[in-house]
């Protein structure tokens, strides 16, 4: 890739290159995204379904929960 000597740019040359490297770094990562949504298709046939990064955490108990302290005091 050609180096480009951002210091004689002007504003209006540096922000078409901004927007053009985001629009082009969006292009990619859809692009890779699409192939890796494939890939897990495709592996999803030998084993488990893979999980939605979507799904909802778990909820864990809390440290000081009350209903722990009264069983185990109660043992």
């Amino acid at each position: 890739m050609a180096k480009i000597d951002l210091d004689t740019l002007s504003i209006e040359e540096l922000a078409a290159l901004r927007d053009d490297a985001i629009e082009k770094l969006a292009d990619k990562v859809a692009a890779r995204q699409a192939e890796l949504e494939a890939e897990l298709e495709k592996l999803a046939q030998y084993g488990k379904p893979a999980k939605k990064s979507q799904a909802t955490p778990v909820a864990k108990p809390k440290k000081d929960d009350p209903a722990k302290e009264s069983i185990a005091k109660a043992a």
